[in-house]
């Protein structure tokens, strides 16, 4: 395993090892790409997800609907590394959205299912198969994660205490917390956290 390649499975196993990750967006007032920080309970930054677009598809979202266009999100870890990536190519209706991993390796899929202000997402393995959801009132910003069994594992929400209250802009900012119990592999957690964290960007893109 050559240095690189170690260096960013560590990030991998220590980033989603994590059971509490504070989502503060940036303010890019003149920018196309989305981004946003994260960090740890204890207010320690631990990552960021980025928005990555060409110049094309920024000359598109100028032109069309951009809940038709591709999108492409990258979760990575305090040192740069890529941790996974969120994509979806072009759509016309409801998104299926893939998860890949630090070796640009499908993990994942995420299917999202139209409801009225109560927005459903599907969390699939490689295989299409049900490991979680994420179901919640969009306006009032509560979600509900479950496991394939409908158990609650965790929570996307406005509330957020500690350190990390001093470190928030006045920006979107919002908590993604898993129950530590939650026992499931590194895989299947590596798509369900990366569908909670980057969730406002998705639901962004989907408007």
């Amino acid at each position: 395993m050559s240095q690189t390649t170690q260096s960013v499975s560590e990030d991998v196993a220590v980033f989603f090892q994590s059971n509490n990750y504070f989502i503060d967006e940036k303010v890019n007032m003149f920018k196309f790409e989305n981004a946003y920080n994260i960090y740890n309970e204890t207010g320690d930054h631990i990552g960021a997800v980025t928005q990555r677009l060409s110049t094309g598809e920024k000359l598109l979202r100028l032109l069309l609907d951009k809940k038709m266009l591709p999108f492409k999100l990258v979760v990575q870890s305090h040192n740069g590394n890529v941790l996974t990536t969120i994509q979806r190519g072009w759509t016309f209706w409801m998104s299926k959205i893939e998860v890949l991993n630090s070796d640009n390796e499908v993990i994942g899929y995420v299917k999202q299912k139209f409801k009225f202000f109560k927005p459903e997402f599907q969390i699939l393995n490689s295989s299409e198969q049900l490991i979680g959801t994420i179901t919640g009132d969009w306006k009032a910003w509560n979600f509900d994660i479950k496991d394939a069994s409908q158990k609650q594992v965790g929570t996307v929400s406005k509330k957020w205490a500690g350190a990390v209250k001093e470190i928030f802009t006045t920006a979107d900012k919002y908590n993604v917390a898993i129950d530590p119990a939650f026992s499931s592999s590194l895989e299947h957690k590596q798509a369900i956290v990366s569908c909670a964290i980057t969730i406002d960007m998705v639901l962004k893109e989907s408007k």
